[in-house]
């Protein structure tokens, strides 16, 4: 990320740092002199960066995810209603990833379920909980289904959903900003199934999606175009997509996270609270990654692959027509005459 920057790394480590926390841009300024656009063009480099990470160290890792939760927030633009779909694995508090978009459509459910699928097994059992848009189960079922060849016929192979695939809804009615009903679901599966898969991924009692609210929840307290009753606006997308993973990042790999550290002080027997990011707990790294250690992580590029030749074709030569056929023999006689006559 810190590539081709003339300012020193500890500066921008540090800007880097306060942008992650939440931290307004106009206050960064303000403190350490620096340019607002130096800051913001900054912002984007990092939020690129922790795509690659992301896209580098977790939709690779091939989880095992068996509880997910699937959500969406509405964010304040100028001119523009912007929304960012986002998911979370439950057991290890594992950010996947989010998308954002200007319509809240089936095309947006459709890429939120793309990269949940990139980062889990192939044909595991899985559990998806999501909010009562009517977009998500359909989109599930298109997402996480696999082609099979049809057994003694030939044709086109049939495309198969993942036969332990568990679908739920929440619908929360509000009266007055205040929840007074809540709707659960079942969209494919049995609620016994989704009973026993919470219990495993100690995702609650009832179906919910209280984790990914929660998370949410951190999100909005870091993008100020996010936080409700602010007047701030994001003008443009890419500044917005690129606050989302430059969060996203720092949270998954470099903030500990209190409920893990409990969780694994309490079975490993240890005095105190241990240091838990998600990542950790779902087994991506070892240890606490500082916001250094991200800015200067190095990504192994793609492995080379001989380009194709394409060599360039004959060109065809042009037809004659029969009138030029009958007229070529008169021509090369005119052409012989005037030969002769000038010698």
């Amino acid at each position: 990320m810190m590539e081709g920057l003339r300012k020193p790394k500890e500066l921008i480590v540090v800007v880097v740092t306060l942008l992650a926390y939440g931290c307004p841009v106009q206050a960064i300024v303000h403190a350490l002199e620096l340019d607002e656009r130096t800051v913001a063009r900054w912002q984007e480099r990092a939020g690129a960066h922790c795509q690659n990470i992301h896209q580098d160290q977790v939709m690779q890792a091939q989880l095992d995810l068996q509880h997910v939760q699937v959500d969406e927030i509405r964010a304040k633009g100028r001119q523009m209603v912007p929304w960012m779909a986002m998911a979370l694995m439950v057991s290890t508090r594992l950010w996947l990833g989010g998308v954002v978009s200007l319509r809240r459509d089936r095309d947006l459910a459709n890429r939120i379920l793309r990269l949940v699928k990139a980062c889990c097994q192939p044909r595991k059992r899985l559990l998806v909980l999501t909010d009562g848009w009517a977009a998500y189960p359909n989109s599930i079922r298109r997402t996480f289904r696999d082609k099979l060849p049809r057994e003694g016929t030939r044709g086109r192979c049939a495309l198969q959903v993942w036969p332990e695939l568990v679908i739920g809804t929440v619908i929360k009615k509000t009266a007055k900003k205040r929840v007074v009903e809540i709707i659960r679901r079942m969209a494919q599966g049995t609620l016994t199934q989704a009973q026993e898969m919470l219990a495993q991924t100690r995702g609650g009692n009832e179906l919910n999606t209280a984790f990914i609210e929660r998370f949410n929840g951190t999100l909005r307290e870091r993008l100020a175009s996010l936080t409700r009753r602010c007047r701030h606006a994001v003008r443009r997308v890419e500044r917005l997509e690129a606050g989302m993973w430059l969060v996203g990042c720092t949270y998954n790999f470099c903030w500990p996270h209190h409920e893990l550290s409990r969780r694994w002080a309490r079975t490993q027997e240890h005095k105190g609270e241990a240091s838990i990011t998600p990542a950790m707990a779902a087994g991506l790294t070892d240890h606490v990654w500082s916001v250094q250690e991200v800015l200067t992580f190095r990504i192994a590029p793609s492995p080379w692959t001989e380009p194709t030749r394409r060599w360039p074709k004959k060109a065809k030569r042009p037809s004659c027509s029969p009138s030029s056929a009958r007229l070529r023999p008169l021509l090369r006689l005119r052409k012989g005459v005037l030969c002769s006559s000038t010698s």
